[in-house]
């Protein structure tokens, strides 16, 4: 019987992680375009800037995310692949919101000890999503850390970088009160307020609550966090965007505030849309205050988009029922920027 190598004695298994490597390489391969010199297996990832020099102003714009303690939840379902399409689309909405376009992302998951089954699912999710957005996944890491993370853990991080011409960078510099806000709907809680969650929903409850939410509570949680880049596009050829806010971490106080100028805030009309029932559950189950809620949860609504009065119509119609005005800028000049009315 072949001895145990010292290093997988140690809690590191090499030949697991080249097991995983050679198992991710066709779905890592399928996201690639012409301009991807080298990807999978360099020891980094060579893509071609070629397409830079027929702008006039081309800027690069980069975001790092992780979608934090879901991978606990998704653990606990099996439901691993979805964690790869939720970390894509959180870093493709965060560099949307300054009117970027994707190019390519990079990939981190670490974990205790390395489960092939589930490392090759999470990366085939990470490649569905990029093949959906028009990026390369140009490359990654994965880690084995014994000790660093507990058994049964695993990080999952994303590092995007997209490209914006400069004169079409969205900075919320031109909102001005009367403005109106749009919101799109979000596909569930996206990758916000899970620790929450886990401490009112243990692993044994996920089967439940079917009748509320039409499927059982634990499908509801993994549900992907989803894409704004098809909304983007229609109204990018409509309209112009004066600002957009990913309501992500922070909910709506601390994210809209973000792309305010000086002298402005929102007022938001929480009876313009219906807030989802996995929302009111976990406010009913935890006894959440609903100004918490709105200060953790993205409560229905992932992105709000700023635009001028008189092109509310217009925005309204390229998005084709996928949106609805939620409120409007005010001026400001103390106390809070975001009021809930």
């Amino acid at each position: 019987m072949a001895k145990e190598s010292a290093y997988t004695a140690a809690g590191v298994n090499i030949e697991a992680k080249n097991q995983i490597i050679a198992e991710m390489g066709a779905a890592v391969r399928s996201t690639y375009g012409p301009e991807v010199l080298h990807g999978h297996g360099s020891f980094g990832g060579l893509y071609d800037a070629g397409r830079l020099k027929g702008m006039r102003g081309p800027v690069l714009v980069a975001s790092t995310d992780g979608v934090g303690t879901k991978t606990m939840v998704a653990a606990a379902l099996g439901s691993y692949e979805t964690l790869g399409w939720d970390i894509v689309n959180h870093c493709v909405n965060d560099i949307l919101v300054q009117g970027a376009e994707p190019l390519f992302f990079l990939d981190y998951v670490a974990a205790p000890a390395l489960d092939p089954q589930a490392i090759v699912a999470i990366v085939r999710g990470i490649a569905g999503a990029c093949r959906a957005a028009g990026c390369a996944l140009l490359g990654g890491e994965t880690a084995e850390m014994p000790q660093v993370y507990a058994p049964g853990q695993m990080d999952l991080v994303g590092t995007i970088v997209g490209l914006v011409e400069r004169e079409a960078i969205i900075d919320g510099a031109g909102i001005a009160p009367g403005d109106v806000l749009i919101g799109l709907p979000s596909s569930g809680l996206h990758t916000n307020g899970f620790s929450l969650v886990r401490r009112l929903f243990p692993p044994e409850s996920f089967g439940r609550y079917t009748e509320l939410l039409g499927r059982p509570l634990g499908q509801a949680l993994v549900e992907p966090h989803r894409s704004y880049l098809p909304h983007f596009r229609a109204l990018r050829g409509a309209v112009r965007i004066k600002g957009m806010a990913h309501i992500t971490g922070g909910g709506f106080r601390d994210n809209i505030p973000r792309i305010l100028p000086a002298g402005t805030g929102v007022v938001i009309r929480r009876q313009t849309w219906e807030v989802p029932p996995l929302f009111q559950l976990i406010q009913q189950v935890g006894q959440v205050e609903a100004e918490e809620m709105y200060h953790v949860f993205n409560m229905g609504i992932g992105m709000v988009v700023v635009v001028a009065p008189q092109e509310a119509e217009a925005a309204l119609a390229a998005l084709e029922g996928e949106g609805r005005i939620i409120g409007q800028v005010v001026p400001w000049s103390t106390g809070e920027r975001v009021l809930l009315e």
